[in-house]
Parts: C-alpha cells; structure tokens; sequence
C-alpha cells in the first residue's frame, strides 16, 4: 500500500553545533528516512535549515511555517528538546507530528532510529494512535505592557539567579490569591511537561489527556508549599516581589529576565500539538521504559 500522506516533511536537529561525525550520522540518517519515505509514494520536503545544517541536496527545501501551510506529516528527527521547538511553531497550523528518536530519554520522540522502518509504515497507511497535547500562553508584562509573549509544550519556570538567594513569588490563579512563596523558584507544568523539570522538583505524573496543569515550587522556603494540580481553564499569575537576576524561562529554550512587578500570565492556549503515535502505543508503556519501572523483577 502506498502512503495516505501525500507531502511529508523532515525536520532534524540543528540548532546546536555537532561535530563532523555527529553531523555525519545525522545526515546519513535523514536521507536514509528521505529514500523510505520516497519509496512509499511520498513527496518528502526538508526543513530549510536542517538540510542546510546536514548538507542534504537534492529536496525541496521549507522553512517552518510554510511547512505548516504544505505539508499534511511532518516527521521529526531528534530528541524531545527539538520536537518541543518544532510542535509549538506547528501547533497553529494544526499538521500531524511524529517524533523519530535520535536523542536520549524520547518522551514525545518516541520511535527508536534503528525501528523506524517497520514502526512508520503500517503508519503512514494509517494504522496510528492520534494524541493532542495542550499548549500553555504565557506572556510577560511589565507596567502594564507586555514585554514578552510566547507558548510552552512543557513548562514555565520562574527562576532565581545562578549566584543570589531566593525569590519571593505572589502566586494567583483567576486573580485570586492564593500565596506569597519564597522558594528557588516555581514551575508550571502541563501534562507533557510532568515528565521534565516539575518531576525532578517532586512533582506528581499527570497523563497527557488531563486537562490541567501542576505549580511545583523548587526548594521552597516553607515546605508545606506542596505541588498543587490546577484545571487548565485557569489563569495563572506570578509576580516577582523580590529577588536578584530572576528570569523566567519557556520550555528551557526562551527566556525573560525579569525586574520587581513583573508579572507573567499562564494561560491554555488555544492551539493543540498532535502526535501520531505507533498502534497500540500506551503513555503507560512510555513511562515504564523511560523510567525503568519493574526493573529486576
């Protein structure tokens, strides 16, 4: 059977710098993908900078949006870290990602390399697992004007600086208030995001289809300041009320810095990243493998 995407695009990791060998496999492992994809009917295009990153010729190349408006299978080629930058550009435009795992713990870019031959295509023929995952509108505003306006797939984090102490937060959600907290600092977490930094502060596991959110402060002052899972029809404010070199960070990949009475507003946005997953794919089986759950047993 032939592919019922008809445009499919390939997006690899570039961002960072890779070393020749690095940046050897990579390319070796995209126009390998390319090559399957072609023979399975498909018009594949490249992703701009990726085939300019790894040297691929001989496609079509997009940038991002226009890869959103074109193509109706994005796949992408990397760890959670690209996938994360690449789902919240493609989340308006409302295309179909599948994450090819080149990187490390592969949450939401979960089909092994070595796998994805037999993995992609009883997919590509339509035989998928379709998942949403939500997106969080955070924006940052400083007397009254918004200075900076973004989304996040994982979290928002308000942080202290690298070398002062703790930052004091007036935490509201719905303009009620709920508390002054001096901590290290205090994530907003979606679903997606429970697995990365919230978890590491001790917060709890939700699964992709709970539509909420979890506040985790980092090494609270006070600690009874516990993790609190909020409904995602809320808003959440944080006002930074003291503390030196504050920032607040998106997904670890953007970041503000921030002065006194600054606030940022987290809001559900109104657009969704959709994964295309392999049949029979679990978010149970995801956390046993990733977390090596049952081990030795």
């Amino acid at each position: 059977m032939k592919s019922q995407f008809r445009h499919v695009a390939l997006i690899g990791k570039y961002h960072a710098a890779v070393s020749g060998s690095q940046a050897g496999s990579t390319r070796a492992a995209l126009e390998d993908i390319a090559h399957f994809l072609t023979s399975k009917g498909c018009e594949v295009v490249v992703e701009r900078e990726t085939a300019a990153s790894a040297g691929i010729t001989g496609y079509t190349t997009l940038d991002v949006p226009a890869i959103g408006e074109q193509c109706d299978l994005v796949l992408v080629v990397g760890g959670d870290g690209t996938m994360l930058g690449i789902g919240r550009q493609l989340a308006r435009h409302g295309v179909p990602l599948i994450g090819i795992n080149q990187g490390r713990l592969g949450f939401i870019t979960d089909i092994p390399l070595d796998q994805y031959r037999g993995t992609l295509e009883p997919m590509l023929e339509g035989a998928y697992e379709e998942d949403h995952r939500s997106l969080m509108h955070a924006r940052v505003f400083r007397d009254s004007h918004c200075v900076f306006d973004t989304l996040a797939m994982n979290d928002v984090v308000v942080n202290r600086g690298a070398t002062s102490g703790m930052v004091e937060l007036r935490v509201e959600v719905d303009g009620h208030f709920v508390a002054n907290q001096r901590a290290d600092g205090l994530i907003v977490a979606s679903p997606t995001g429970s697995t990365a930094y919230s978890l590491s502060a001790g917060g709890p596991l939700l699964h992709p289809s709970t539509p909420g959110w979890v506040l985790v402060p980092i090494a609270p002052h006070t600690l009874s300041n516990r993790p609190l899972v909020l409904p995602d029809a809320s808003e959440v404010t944080i006002e930074l009320v003291s503390g030196r070199d504050a920032s607040a960070n998106f997904d670890m990949q953007s970041m503000a810095s921030l002065l006194h009475g600054d606030r940022i507003t987290v809001r559900r946005s109104e657009h969704r990243v959709r994964f295309l997953h392999p049949t029979g794919w679990s978010y149970f089986d995801t956390l046993r493998e990733k977390l090596h759950w049952n081990e030795g047993n």
